[in-house]
């Protein structure tokens, strides 16, 4: 319990120490020591967490002294009340009144509820288990890293942004500050402390969104805000219901009473509603888009590792209540047609952080989905999924920020030929993109867990959508593969102006996108069954065979074979280099030619991102009308039927 609360307040303190260091230099070494020795830290105490307890009987509680909670409580409250004001003052500045109204319905019935005694008490307040490990692992690790990242990113970020004012401090503060928000939401088992804590990261993201304040940047910011605003009205709304008609106040008891209690349904649709905001599913998935005018470090690590995880984080903690009513309805609904069309619009996109952009809501509508089935099988696939998605987008987001300040641009056509222009980079992103959507890395592994999931609980409309959403993941991933090996004739390397310590942190992501492929089959059968046995009430057997595990095992072997077979196939052979045809009079340089009329043209190899079938303003719009109205009838019906 010691390590926790070290590496709970050693986090906060990093925080308000690097808001007060002004000087660049030192401020990126305490940073960099910071991050070290906050990931040690994690390490240990996610082996104690295993070592001690949890591996004994799957979870650890803790319920501390009454003074203790009642004095954390009075934090919390006066925390919650700082936060208001704060999202009041900004929302005034900028006349965004509707943010107010939206805090105010979500803060203060929740604070009545505590100054009232009428929550529920006597609670388990914190929660350990298996999948908190795993949680932490990610927040821990990942965030660590990417706080790393961020020292030399913003350096350079800084020198090609001269109109942004540097407040780097501040950025750096905010990325601890939120670390330390999702150590105490992965920990909570107490509705109210989980409530707290999302509500935190809500306006972290708000602030980090806005860090440019250019008109944009403050659009994208509010709407951010509202929408994760409502998704915690939402919560609240479950919180007030649990505690004053159903008489419980934490996750535990609330799963305990089972998918038929009476009046379950109401907290279910309602805390479902918080974690679709939180994880960006149709229709609130527009303010992760408007995210990506953030610094790539907050994209990483708020946007693709984290802040979008605590939802589907939420949903896999409640999964078995969903089986059988209308909250699992609802939720595979809009987790499987997000899935769909989210990839269908990835495929428009060349913008490199669109493409991870519309990936990660897909990606996450896929997790959520399986999570709405209420099924130990498709919970076991949602799980690996949520660890494969946040290492491997974290890579190729901090990636593509690395491409950014190297090249000035983030386009995915720009990076033609970076085989030969950047050759480490093409490797770091080749294991990235391969770990979204080649076999035998672990997200072509979840998928398939989920597909036969979906088939054993006969919902055809999820097998269509992710056959489907999977077809077109697999399109938009190999255009962006293929685009990093096209090489022109007279193709130079470049200079590679990237930090050490940036490279650093990729490498570190390459090892563990590597390492979770290979031990996904132990990490599914220690960590992951032992949870859902207890969720669930009984024993989950093996969900991945050993036929399964040995078929991916030859194709592991595979993937390092044939680089070298290549090799040896090609070695010592002499092949005549000619010019390439290009529909016209090869200008003698392999990269102009000449025209019908005589004029010299540039030649240029392009993707085909079909916007006239796909495009934003083809199918953007409907796709989220169309979920709007299904979360509202939904909705609607689920309440209407309980009430």
């Amino acid at each position: 319990m010691l390590i926790l609360l070290f590496l709970f307040f050693f986090t906060l303190m990093m925080s308000v120490v690097t808001a007060m260091i002004r000087e660049e230099k030192l401020r990126g070494a305490v940073v960099i020591t910071g991050s070290i020795v906050m990931m040690i830290a994690d390490i240990v105490f996610c082996v104690w967490a295993f070592t001690h307890g949890v591996s004994q009987n799957g979870v650890m509680r803790f319920l501390p002294e009454s003074a203790v909670t009642e004095t954390c409580t009075y934090v919390f409250m006066a925390a919650e009340v700082f936060l208001f004001l704060l999202i009041s003052v900004l929302s005034v500045k900028h006349g965004k009144w509707y943010c107010i109204l939206l805090s105010a319905f979500g803060t203060f019935p929740v604070l009545w509820l505590d100054v009232t005694h009428k929550a529920v008490e006597n609670l388990p307040m914190l929660k350990i288990d298996d999948l908190t490990i795993m949680m932490f692992m990610v927040v821990g690790i990942v965030g660590g890293l990417i706080s790393i990242y961020a020292v030399g990113y913003l350096h350079d970020y800084h020198i090609h942004h001269k109109d942004v004012e540097n407040r780097s401090q501040h950025f750096q503060a905010l990325l601890f500050l939120f670390l330390t928000a999702m150590y105490g939401l992965i920990t909570s088992d107490a509705l109210s402390w989980m409530f707290f804590f999302w509500e935190i990261t809500s306006t972290i993201s708000f602030l980090l969104i806005g860090y440019t304040r250019k008109p944009e940047a403050v659009t994208n910011s509010f709407r951010a805000l509202w929408m994760n605003l409502l998704g915690g009205c939402g919560f609240m709304v479950a919180i007030m219901y649990c505690a004053l008609c159903l008489h419980v106040g934490s996750i535990t008891e609330l799963v305990e009473l089972g998918p038929k209690a009476e009046g379950i349904v109401i907290p279910v649709v309602f805390l479902s509603l918080a974690a679709i905001t939180k994880s960006a599913q149709m229709p609130f998935s527009r303010w992760l888009l408007g995210a990506m005018v953030a610094p790539t470090p907050s994209s990483a690590l708020l946007h693709s590792a984290t802040m979008v995880k605590a939802g589907v984080y939420l949903l896999i903690r409640i999964s078995p209540l969903f089986e059988g009513n209308l909250g699992g309805i609802m939720i595979t609904t809009i987790g499987g047609f997000t899935f769909f069309a989210a990839s269908l619009l990835a495929i428009s996109q060349s913008d490199g952080k669109k493409v991870l952009a519309y990936s990660t809501i897909s990606n996450l509508g896929l997790i959520t989905a399986c999570a709405g089935v209420g099924q130990p099988a498709a919970t076991w696939a949602a799980v690996m999924l949520l660890l494969f998605h946040a290492v491997s987008k974290s890579l190729m987001f901090l990636a593509v920020g690395a491409v950014e300040n190297a090249t000035g641009s983030r386009d995915v056509e720009d990076m033609h030929g970076m085989i030969v222009k950047f050759p480490k980079m093409a490797y770091v992103m080749t294991v990235g993109i391969c770990g979204m959507f080649l076999a035998p890395f672990g997200m072509l592994v979840a998928k398939w867990a989920a597909l036969k999931a979906y088939i054993d609980s006969n919902n055809v409309t999820l097998v269509i959508f992710l056959v489907f959403g999977s077809a077109t993941t697999m399109f938009y991933w190999g255009k962006w593969l293929g685009k990093l090996y096209v090489v022109l004739h007279q193709s130079e390397r470049h200079r590679d102006v990237v930090h050490k310590s940036e490279w650093r942190v990729m490498y570190c992501l390459t090892a563990m996108i590597v390492a979770l492929c290979t031990l996904f089959p132990m990490i599914g059968s220690v960590f992951v069954q032992p949870v859902l046995s207890q969720s669930f009430g009984k024993t989950v057997g093996t969900i991945i065979s050993e036929n399964d595990i040995r078929v991916m095992l030859m194709m592991l072997v595979m993937i390092g074979l044939m680089p070298v077979l290549a090799a040896l196939l090609i070695k010592n052979r002499k092949e005549k280099m000619t010019m390439a045809y290009m529909s016209g009079v090869n200008a003698g340089d392999d990269r102009h030619f000449i025209d019908s009329v005589g004029g010299i043209r540039p030649s240029y190899l392009s993707n085909w991102y079909m916007e006239d079938w796909f495009g934003e303003k083809k199918i953007l719009n409907p796709s989220l009308y169309l979920s709007a109205a299904a979360v509202t009838i939904m909705m609607i019906v689920a309440v209407g039927g309980a009430l």
